[in-house]
């Protein structure tokens, strides 16, 4: 009889602290549900070192392989071509077929992708010159006066100091003197053409809207991973001075002096042969 007392005491005992231990569980696992269940189910360091380095590449390459133009792939695929190259296996296709394969496509979806974004880019041209008071220059700059100002205007050449902020056409704000609370100063003809052109339209205190199109922007390159290729851009700018840019002088050339040779010295046999 004490023999079951004890069972079933033990018994209560595990029941109690499994529940809580369940308890806890759920607590936690409400408490941040993302955290990974760390386990280990290899048997030795090799099986983890290369589960480990598997983890990586595919994450690694996951990530690559979002940045391919065009945004898709069929994975499963992928995950055969790669098994069967890092095994040495038979291909579907040559090594050469594949690098032609991969790069035809990449072709095509970059020059779909570039035509994609010059429609939207000249689509928006097109709609926003209609807007009132937006004007339209000969080279396509489009522009709007925010502020108006009476005075001089900056020349190409001259050095002006600015604020400013650039966007994309769909609200991306990509750079800000404004933001940084430093305005800027630079040559006006050592920036992209919209800038030069369209700066020459301002007198000082005045604040115009830029409509940059991208053969006066960043072109086909683009700036960086903020300014994609083929980007129209937005910038309001307030001309807070400018003058004319110093001229530069080139450092005068140093000119050493000639050095004149010392005459030879009369040798004993000329000054006889004198005599």
């Amino acid at each position: 009889m004490k023999k079951a007392i004890i069972l079933l005491s033990i018994g209560a005992v595990l029941s109690t602290t499994a529940s809580a231990a369940d308890a806890k569980t759920k607590k936690d696992s409400k408490k941040d549900s993302k955290t990974p269940v760390v386990v280990n189910p290899m048997t030795n360091k090799l099986d983890s070192m290369s589960y480990a380095l598997g983890l990586n590449v595919g994450a690694d390459f996951a990530q690559s392989i979002k940045k391919i133009p065009g945004g898709k792939s069929n994975l499963d695929l992928v995950v055969k071509g790669f098994v069967t190259a890092m095994k040495g296996d038979s291909a579907l296709m040559s090594k050469e077929l594949a690098t032609t394969t991969l790069r035809t496509y990449i072709m095509e979806e970059q020059q779909k992708e570039t035509d994609a974004k010059k429609i939207v880019g000249e689509k928006f041209l097109a709609e926003n010159k209609s807007k009132e008071g937006v004007n339209t220059t000969e080279s396509g700059l489009q522009y709007q006066v925010i502020v108006p100002a009476a005075g001089p205007k900056p020349a190409a050449t001259d050095s002006v100091k600015v604020h400013y902020t650039g966007t994309l056409i769909d609200g991306t704000k990509f750079d800000s003197s404004v933001d940084r609370g430093q305005p800027i100063t630079f040559p006006l003809n050592q920036v992209i053409p919209g800038w030069t052109e369209g700066v020459q339209l301002m007198s000082v205190g005045a604040k115009y809207k830029f409509f940059i199109p991208y053969n006066l922007g960043y072109g086909a390159q683009g700036a960086g991973e903020t300014i994609p290729p083929y980007s129209t851009l937005i910038f309001d700018v307030e001309l807070l001075s400018f003058s004319p840019a110093k001229p530069v002088v080139a450092p005068a050339p140093v000119v050493e002096p000639v050095k004149e040779e010392a005459p030879a010295a009369k040798t004993k046999k000329s000054a006889k042969a004198k005599k």
